[in-house]
């Protein structure tokens, strides 16, 4: 029978518990979920145990990662996959220092280290199953997008689960202040000494899906009962992550699109494979630039609605546009988690510091890879 790798701490420490410990403090949303952690802040919630994640209690104190396979864990599969997702269960959930085992989803003999972690299939252990299999389609992690594509197959986690990372959270909360300051005064009728003061607090508000009574101000303006004011702010949170997500991404698209499309193959190179090549780089070069032109209309509706709201003093559209926003979660998501994979893989396999120097064979197989991630479905086929 198959069974999950284990990674256990050795007297001096070891790589995977080093690596154990840096997930849960410098992981990115993007390619994370720390169960653990929605564990530990959201336990004792009614929410959090009337609609778990998981079923197995197991599974839902684990963390959830998007992993670029390495060379000798590509074996673990039939399919030719460079990526997948990895289930990580820490030993011991209080101290992370004493390891964790660890499976991919669809690995070879996957379903034997289910059976031997979980017990014999039950309706519940096939829904954790069915779940598993969702995570694993998705391209990214980031809650919004997953959120909004587990609702579209009927499974709805208490909204505890899904949050972004401390340590994006850290890196997010100086643009998150500069995207509220407008909204500051208008709402809260703040002086200009307290201005910075007001800001931060909303803007950690924000970030920790915390509405209390300081908001209320901005509920009434927007006309919500307190559960679509929470639900509100969740939306609002979403788009303004999509926000930080796009300025952090896009000042680096241009040079690696630049890199790909002038990259020559080195070693035998016919001209078949040049001219596979050359349609492949320019069938990527379209499908970039629309994904992220999708991305800046779409991040432009928010935009203008929220506008009307800090320029106009019109809370109506604002409020319809989160009403509303859930729906443009997956298309933003997908198509920025394309994006950030081109970007990413391709730093990752050539540093900036280095010459591109693929042969023919490889450099097709990662242009055909970006192709795939760059296929997005259609509105029917994500209905």
């Amino acid at each position: 029978m198959a069974s999950a790798n284990h990674s256990r701490r050795p007297a001096g420490g070891d790589r995977s518990v080093r690596s154990l410990m840096s997930l849960q403090s410098n992981a990115s949303t993007a390619r994370t979920l720390n169960l653990v952690m929605a564990w530990r802040r959201h336990g004792g919630d009614d929410a959090y145990r009337q609609q778990p994640f998981f079923r197995s209690p197991l599974l839902n104190r684990c963390f959830v990662v998007k992993h670029r396979l390495r060379p000798n864990e590509r074996d673990l599969f039939s399919d030719g996959r460079t990526n997948a997702t990895k289930i990580i269960l820490p030993i011991d959930i209080s101290d992370l220092r004493a390891g964790a085992r660890s499976f991919f989803v669809g690995q070879r003999g996957y379903l034997d280290v289910l059976e031997d972690l979980l017990g014999p299939p039950t309706p519940a252990t096939q829904g954790d199953v069915d779940l598993l299999g969702q995570l694993d389609a998705l391209p990214s992690l980031d809650p919004f997008l997953m959120r909004e594509r587990l609702k579209r197959a009927g499974i709805a986690p208490a909204r505890c689960y899904f949050d972004i990372t401390d340590a994006d959270m850290l890196k997010m909360f100086e643009f998150v202040k500069k995207e509220i300051m407008a909204l500051i005064g208008m709402s809260f009728g703040a002086g200009d000494a307290a201005v910075n003061e007001m800001t931060s607090k909303l803007a950690q508000k924000i970030l920790a899906d915390a509405a209390d009574e300081e908001m209320e101000p901005l509920r009434k303006g927007m006309g919500l009962d307190k559960a679509a004011f929470d639900e509100g702010v969740f939306c609002w949170k979403g788009f303004i992550y999509y926000k930080w997500v796009m300025s952090e991404l896009a000042p680096l698209v241009r040079p690696v699109l630049s890199e790909v499309m002038a990259v020559k193959p080195v070693g035998p190179c016919d001209a078949e494979d040049r001219a596979t090549i050359a349609a492949c780089k320019s069938r990527l070069t379209k499908g970039i630039s629309s994904a992220c032109e999708t991305v800046r209309l779409t991040l432009k509706v928010y935009d203008d609605a929220y506008a009307d709201l800090t320029k106009n003093g019109e809370p109506k559209t604002f409020r319809d546009f989160l009403v509303q926003a859930p729906t443009l979660f997956y298309e933003l998501g997908e198509r920025l988690a394309a994006v950030q994979h081109v970007v990413s893989f391709w730093r990752y396999r050539f540093p900036q510091s280095t010459r591109a120097k693929p042969t023919s064979e490889e450099l097709a197989d990662i242009l055909t890879d970006f192709e795939v991630s760059l296929a997005f479905e259609t509105p029917a086929q994500a209905a």
